[in-house]
């Protein structure tokens, strides 16, 4: 029987790329969003994707949406990292209600804000939470409210991963700070210390990991946690290094990342405030130890670098290519 994948935030980056390998994989994609036709224009390049209508912040929509699902994906985030505590435990109380009513598993891509500096530099999935930021907390009480729901018959998968690149992570650092979408890259700006270490995950390795997580879900427990590498680099600076390097440009100027700008408008913007919180991870090295994963799945997906960043610069618009279709990469298996 085919199965059904829910996907609750398909528009963003992590949710595009899972409802893109979970399609290819041969799963119905079922995406939720409030304006569904308009979706399905933005997101063409998805397929086949059954799009309906609901809101994230609907217990009713999301466990409509969900009925005759096997996997309910949740990877919606509050925009623009706006509204975190009224917006992000509320929608996903709706995803659990809905994987509940659905006896359906519950996807969860994590992040690295649940850490604070005394668990630095290589983190595994037992490292204890205690972070220093709001937003650190609200990530906490979201897996300790996940674990709650495993334990009571709704079977979690975390993932945790770096900060995201990648075609379709048009809010990430890199398409918001590093490089400008849709100009040609002549500079570029690094947010973080240069020799301090930094992790990237390369959305599309994300989304065949957590496929390939799947595809032995008859082997995973009712909760299970499972670091992702990805892109490791000794000195964070390396990643803009190796962008102008693609980019045929290797002596375009890596400025440093402005937050003087940022300290003078967070009295007033509330992303701008919410930046400055989370600058720690730009000044601490944090690697993901993904020894678990190794274990359980042999490998760890992974595009080569320059591949990976060709991918996503091109489809930027950062650097010039053809009209022909978007080319299948060739993902290899990193021991």
């Amino acid at each position: 029987m085919t199965r059904t994948a829910l996907i609750i935030g398909a528009t963003g980056g992590v949710g595009s790329e899972i409802a893109r390998v979970l399609g290819k994989r041969g799963y119905r994609v079922r995406a939720l969003h409030r304006d569904p036709e308009q979706a399905k224009q933005r997101m063409a390049s998805l397929g086949a994707v059954d799009w309906v209508k609901g809101d994230a912040m609907s217990a009713a929509d999301v466990v409509a949406a969900a009925a005759g699902a096997s996997l309910v994906v949740h990877a919606a985030n509050p925009p623009g990292y706006r509204n975190w505590k009224g917006l992000a435990l509320p929608m996903l109380e709706n995803s659990i209600a809905a994987a509940r009513a659905a006896s359906a598993r519950l996807i969860f891509p994590g992040t690295v804000y649940n850490f604070g500096p005394e668990t630095f530099p290589l983190v595994a999935e037992s490292a204890p939470q205690r972070p220093k930021t709001r937003k650190g907390a609200i990530r906490v009480a979201m897996e300790q409210r996940l674990a709650q729901a495993a334990a009571s018959g709704v079977p979690v998968l975390i993932v945790r991963a770096g900060d995201f690149f990648g075609s379709a992570a048009q809010n990430s650092w890199f398409s918001q700070a590093l490089v400008r979408p849709k100009r040609p890259l002549r500079w570029l700006f690094y947010p973080g210390k240069r020799e301090v270490g930094h992790a990237w995950a390369y959305l599309p390795d994300l989304a065949e990991t957590i496929a390939q997580l799947l595809e032995r879900e008859a082997e995973l427990g009712s909760f299970e946690v499972f670091h992702f590498e990805g892109h490791w680099f000794e000195r964070g600076v390396e990643i803009a290094e190796a962008a102008r390097r693609v980019a045929a440009v290797p002596n375009a100027r890596i400025w440093s990342f402005p937050w003087f700008v940022v300290y003078l408008l967070s009295p007033f913007v509330e992303t701008c405030r919410e930046m400055l919180e989370m600058r720690y991870l730009w000044n601490a090295a944090l690697r993901l130890d993904n020894g678990r994963l190794l274990a359980f799945l042999g490998s760890e997906p992974h595009t080569a670098l320059d591949e990976a960043l060709a991918t996503t610069l091109r489809d930027l618009g950062c650097i010039g290519g053809d009209d022909s279709p978007r080319p299948e990469l060739a993902v290899a298996s990193r021991p």
